[in-house]
């Protein structure tokens, strides 16, 4: 609990009160202890005393025990022993402000960022990546940002990897080889990422870290994460407190040693962030850590055994509250040891001793000073909370969050242009533009089948119209041919015609004579011989003129009958 006389009162030793320095709360803290001995229970009253000193505190909640800093507490036999012996007369039970959040969205208020703000080493390490991998991660999120393409969710990081695998060979030259195997391994690492939830974290709008320095009537805003289905990924987990601690980092001014810190954050389950992580990424850590609290954030680890965090960022822990370990086999008895030499000796008792026989709220506690230098360890007993013990219900949590200024704010999903859709439509242009040039082929294609249709068309009318005229030419001349011989013969019959005819027309006119004589002599016409032979030559001349006067007739019918025809 936070006082005027005590300040940042949080355990009660042999010799009174123990409490946080002010201006070393930002050198960060260790609450260490094996499971059961009352770490939950020691975390909620460094909360709830920095939130009575208007000091707002993020803190991620595994079990849900935490919901109850949201509601006043109670007197209990437990807590009416602990007023006893620390001293505390009519403690005054009061909740504290309180903001639900959740990656997922169910338990609190979303809690989102975007691929571009996790960046490629963090994405790498919440993928699994090899070196190899993390290398084309870092050529991915290069080629976007010098595009100027957003990676906010997963859809765009798919995308563009895609992009980048169709355009490997412009970027070897700069960057080196991208495998299309390399890229396979990234998308199906992306697949398991998205089955598992991720897709909710990375989306718009993004969390904004502001909101975690929110104060309420002079009181510290506590904004409890609900982790309980988020610890189902470890490495999504401790990757999102990762980034949301580099993000505040990289955000705040610089502020130095203030007489409160500006933010508390405590990482529970803090062995989760060092489990498989690369040393670089190891060595960021440290250097964030290290340089935060000049920015006025404390930083607080909870987890089971000191061990859990390297010796290179343990060592920057200057407030520590040390819960009881077991010592039950070999290496539980060296992380005793281990612990114990991390604190400054009391020479009332043996810190490792004092470590496995620590009762369940009870613990050992080392502060800075005011000039910085590590605390006497103390034997102490943590001060109970004034907020709720445990857990809340599902009732009471959608109270506070319909109740919060926050309402609305984060709840819609908000998908707007980024790398996925700029990336279609550059793709969608490109098919068109590859249809439209294959149309342009096929259309061309076709003109020049057409083209060559008509030409051998054109070929075969020709060849046609040729033989067409030979053939003419052939019926010309065949006809011509006809037409001579006709011509002969029609002149031959025309001869024998005019012949005969003058042959008949003789004959007949003789004939006519002969018959005109006999009939003169059977008559006995009288005639002198002289008539006689005048009349012998008359006769004969009649007959002559006659039979060419025939002729002639005949030969006018067949010539006119030949015109004709």
């Amino acid at each position: 609990m936070y006082t005027s006389s005590n300040g940042l009162y949080v355990a009660h030793g042999p010799n009174g009160p123990i409490s946080i320095t002010g201006t070393m709360a930002n050198r960060h803290g260790l609450i260490a202890g094996a499971t059961g001995t009352g770490k939950t229970v020691s975390l909620q009253v460094l909360a709830e005393t920095f939130s009575q000193a208007g000091v707002p505190c993020f803190m991620a909640d595994m079990k849900g025990d935490l919901s109850g800093i949201s509601q006043t507490g109670r007197m209990s036999g437990f807590i009416e022993k602990r007023c006893a012996e620390f001293g505390i007369t009519e403690p005054r039970f009061a909740p504290c402000p309180v903001r639900f959040y959740d990656v997922f969205g169910e338990q609190g208020h979303p809690m989102r960022t975007t691929i571009s703000n996790m960046g490629p080493a963090l994405m790498s390490r919440l993928m699994g990546l090899n070196e190899v991998q993390s290398g084309v991660m870092d050529i991915v999120f290069k080629v976007a940002d010098e595009r100027g393409l957003l990676l906010i969710d997963l859809k765009d990081l798919r995308s563009m990897l895609a992009y980048v695998n169709e355009h490997a060979g412009d970027f070897r030259v700069e960057y080196g080889t991208v495998t299309s195997a390399t890229i396979g391994a990234i998308q199906r690492a992306l697949l398991g990422l998205e089955n598992e939830g991720a897709e909710k974290f990375f989306a718009e709008p993004a969390f904004d870290i502001e909101d975690l320095f929110a104060t309420q009537d002079g009181m510290g805003v506590m904004s409890v994460l609900a982790a309980d289905k988020l610890m189902l990924n470890p490495k999504l987990y401790s990757t999102f407190l990762l980034w949301l601690l580099s993000d505040i980092y990289s955000r705040l001014p610089e502020v130095g040693d203030c007489e409160l810190p500006k933010l508390v954050f405590f990482f529970d389950e803090a062995h989760t962030l060092f489990t498989d992580t690369a040393p670089a990424l190891v060595s960021k850590i440290e250097q964030v850590i290290r340089l935060i609290r000049s920015k006025g954030v404390g930083v607080y680890f909870v987890t089971q055994n000191p061990t859990d965090i390297p010796d290179s960022i343990l060592g920057q822990l200057g407030n520590r509250i040390q819960h009881a370990l077991r010592a039950y086999t070999p290496k539980d008895q060296k992380a005793v040891r281990a612990a114990a030499e991390t604190f400054r000796e009391n020479p009332s008792f043996k810190t490792a001793d004092a470590i496995t026989t620590l009762e369940t709220g009870e613990a050992l506690v080392s502060f800075l000073d005011a000039k910085g230098a590590p605390g006497v360890v103390e034997r102490a007993r943590i001060l109970f909370p004034l907020s709720q013990i445990g857990a809340i219900t599902d009732g009471q949590r959608l109270d506070i969050r319909n109740a919060s200024p926050l309402k609305g704010k984060y709840d819609n999903v908000i998908d707007r242009e980024s790398a996925f859709e700029i990336l279609l439509a550059d793709r969608q242009r490109a098919e068109q533009e590859q249809a439209r040039q294959q149309q342009a082929v096929e259309e061309q294609k076709a003109r020049a089948e057409q083209e060559r249709l008509q030409a051998q068309q054109a070929r075969e009318q020709e060849k046609a119209r040729k033989e067409w005229e030979k053939e003419q030419k052939a019926r010309e001349k065949e006809a011509a041919k006809s037409s001579r011989s006709t011509k002969k013969t029609s002149k031959a019959g025309l001869g024998t015609v005019v012949i005969g005819a003058a042959v008949g027309a003789a004959v007949s006119s003789l004939s006519r004579s002969a018959g005109k004589a006999a009939a003169d002599s059977i008559t006995g016409s009288k005639t002198t011989d002289s008539k006689k032979k005048s009349g012998s030559q008359t006769a004969a001349g009649k007959a002559i003129s006659s039979a060419t006067s025939s002729a002639i007739r005949t030969l006018t019918r067949s010539i006119l009958g030949n015109l004709t025809k």
